[in-house]
């Protein structure tokens, strides 16, 4: 599996009181926890009827190559609204959709499939191996090269006869190096590995002969130009044992370093179990990076890093679970794998299930990083591997890291239909943490009231930053902690509210929210301070709320889970607080409405949107633009920089205008001059508008 190459650019529970910690970035930032470069979020793409091998990208064009016969939309099950694609499939990087290059690669008899795919450093060359006979009709054998702007056969090249399947492809140097299961190249011998000239597929002198019962399956060009890296499952390498990873020279073949193979795997520097393959390398200007899979017991199935000049080992991996690709982006090597047991590099043991997509820095394997999306093993009928190939491409100013695999589901977004492809965006971070704090108390102790919770964990932020809500105004220190989806019994964190008054009722909520601002929160939990009270808050949430729409003046939309304000086109939304009395002696001190914006990509919003009172009648189920209530005079209050996702947002009201309310039913609006739309959830949802009342002494 090959993609162009790009230059690099736990569980102990503790407490933390707020003093001895700091802030995390400010909400609004698309960053994830770095090193990680690549959010967890999966965008929607264009799936396959079948297992995806290989990919490889150009320009913003994405080409991925395996064993399938057509491709449907994102969201359509199987079988469904499918387009023929022959083994092939060209997509667009940034949209997930198909483009106009359609190529077939058939075969007289047997199943045809596209193994591997490289793309020439000029951008220009596709370069395609496999199981095949012929490219959209041009008789070609197990190799073709495609002209990539014109999305045909180079008739100019052609390899003559592999003698059986090609794994791997590489191109650089003006030549186009092969490993796979081939014996015969040209009808000359060719033990695994050869190179071809690029331009014509004409058979070089190269030679790194692995013996004739093993396979090649990777291979890759240093970035000097001087050696080529091979991996297989070979155990012989030009009459010498070297067991599935050798350094060779380009001019020759030429062995110039080889694992030793071992029965008694120790993971040692240079050595390599005999039951271990090589199944993807990755080589830049960082290093050398590989894949491994193994079988029976003591197996190596994690990856290796190897420095450049020396070929020296600089770290090995020893999670369990097949890795069948990597691929260095930013300083993180992003694999894909089934990995189920990292407990021997001290991250999670043995999993229920496995977790097929990991992070962990170029320079050392411990700890793994926080980039946990997860696709399921795939369909009975395969060898349920799930993803087997990765690959980066750029356009419009973003980054996209796509993943092809024999998956159906990505697990990690409620197993969501998606077969065979799946891409995710180096920006924005759109998505809530997964898990928010939970195991929430609240005690009162000398000093104040003591909040203890256990914290949540999200897929691409390990460090997570908790805001702690007082009657849902959020308190000034920011406790932070670290957290990742194997700790079980995940850290406690502590915070002291000394701001806390006697005799007197607070509910506290806790939200853990990630470096772009995305939270998610506790449930609530209440506590009575000892003493004599000198204030008391009321929560109070919508009693009946609802929006109307100027562009369907008749539609009722009382029932809707979202509420939506514009000024332009517009939309204005209705909300209905019962308000209590005021506690004897008390008055009404503070008043805030809390609204929370939607996880729609386009919810958040910059206008300043107005909560004024409405001065006619209304009921939820019989609202609509043309019979809407009419709005009094004044403004209560405003919401401004209600941009981000799924976040809180709270606007500070008159209590002078609601105190004359109190005891009854209180109507008001929210209203905007401006065009850009607001969407935030209505009563129907866990996240109800809610109306904070504080009242105390005069």
């Amino acid at each position: 599996m090959f993609r162009r190459k790009r230059p690099a650019a736990l569980a102990a529970a503790f407490a933390m009181t707020a003093a001895a910690l700091g802030a995390l970035t400010a909400p609004g930032a698309t960053a994830v926890t770095p090193p990680v470069a690549m959010t967890a979020d999966d965008l929607p793409t264009w799936q396959t009827n079948g297992v995806v091998w290989t990919l490889a990208e150009s320009g913003g064009t994405v080409f991925a190559g395996g064993t399938f016969s057509a491709v449907r939309p994102p969201g359509s099950p199987a079988g469904s609204n499918e387009q023929k694609a022959l083994n092939f499939v060209a997509l667009d990087a940034a949209t997930g959709e198909p483009t106009g290059c359609k190529l077939d690669f058939t075969i007289g008899s047997g199943t045809a499939t596209v193994r591997a795919l490289a793309v020439s450093p000029d951008g220009a060359t596709l370069y395609a191996g496999g199981d095949f006979a012929a490219v959209n009709g041009v008789s070609r054998s197990r190799v073709a090269a495609i002209d990539i702007a014109s999305c045909s056969v180079k008739t100019g090249f052609n390899a003559g006869s592999v003698s059986a399947r090609v794994h791997g492809l590489s191109v650089a140097s003006g030549r186009l190096y092969l490993a796979g299961d081939f014996n015969t190249v040209a009808g000359q011998t060719r033990n695994k590995f050869a190179a071809l000239d690029a331009s014509t597929g004409a058979l070089q002198s190269w030679r790194a002969n692995a013996g004739t019962d093993r396979a090649g399956r990777a291979i890759e060009e240093t970035p000097d130009g001087q050696h080529v890296v091979l991996g297989g499952d070979f155990s012989v390498l030009n009459g010498g044992a070297a067991q599935s990873l050798a350094v060779v020279r380009a001019d020759t073949g030429a062995t110039v370093k080889a694992y030793k193979p071992v029965d008694n795997n120790q993971n040692r520097p240079g050595e390599m179990r005999r039951t271990s393959t090589v199944k993807d390398l990755h080589v830049d200007s960082t290093g050398i990076y590989t894949g491994n899979e193994g079988t029976g017991g003591g197996v190596f199935d994690g990856r290796l890093a190897m420095n450049l000049g020396d070929f020296s080992e600089r770290w090995r991996d020893t999670c369990l679970g097949a890795t069948q690709a990597v691929i260095a982006y930013k300083e993180v090597l992003y694999s894909s794998s089934h990995a189920h047991n990292c407990a021997s590099e001290g991250q999670f043991s043995e999993l229920n299930e496995r977790q097929h997509l990991l992070g962990e820095s170029i320079n050392t394997d411990r700890p793994l990083l926080s980039w946990f999306p997860d696709t399921d093993d795939g369909p009975s009928g395969t060898e349920q591997i799930g993803p087997r190939a990765m690959a980066v491409s750029s356009k419009g100013g973003k980054d996209y890291m796509w993943v092809g695999g024999e998956f159906t589901r990505i697990a990690s977004n409620g197993n969501k239909l998606q077969q065979g492809l799946v891409r995710f965006a180096n920006t924005p971070d759109t998505r809530a943490p997964v898990a928010g704090p939970d195991s929430v108390t609240a005690t009162n102790v000398s000093g104040g009231v003591q909040l203890k919770w256990r914290a949540g964990w999200d897929r691409d932020d390990s460090k997570l930053t908790y805001t702690i809500y007082r009657n849902g105004t959020a308190l000034a220190d920011k406790p932070t902690l670290e957290s990742k989806f194997w700790d079980a019994a995940r850290p406690q964190g502590s915070y002291t509210d000394a701001g806390a008054k006697p005799g007197t009722t607070y509910t506290y909520q806790i939200a853990a929210s990630d470096p772009a601002g995305n939270s998610a929160k506790s449930d609530p939990v209440t506590v009575t301070t000892p003493g004599t009270p000198t204030e008391t808050t009321v929560e109070r949430t919508a009693s009946a709320d609802a929006y109307v729409n100027g562009s369907a003046t008749g539609d009722n939309y009382g029932t809707h889970q979202q509420l939506f304000v514009r000024g332009s086109a517009p939309y204005l939304s209705y909300l209905r607080f019962a308000l209590p009395d005021a506690p004897s002696g008390m008055v009404l001190k503070d008043a805030k409405l809390t609204v929370r914006t939607t996880s729609d990509s386009t919810a958040g919003s910059p206008d300043d949107i107005s909560v004024v009172p409405v001065s006619g009648s209304w009921t939820e189920a019989a609202v609509t633009y043309a019979n809407r209530p009419g709005l009094g005079s004044g403004t209560l209050g405003t919401l401004s920089g209600a941009t981000g996702l799924n976040t809180d947002y709270s606007a500070d009201l008159s209590t002078a205008a609601l105190s004359g309310g109190l005891g009854g039913d209180y109507d008001l609006a929210l209203t905007s001059a401006g065009s850009d739309a607001l969407r935030v959830w209505a009563r129907e949802t866990s996240n109800d508008p809610k109306l904070t009342l504080t009242f105390g002494k005069p």
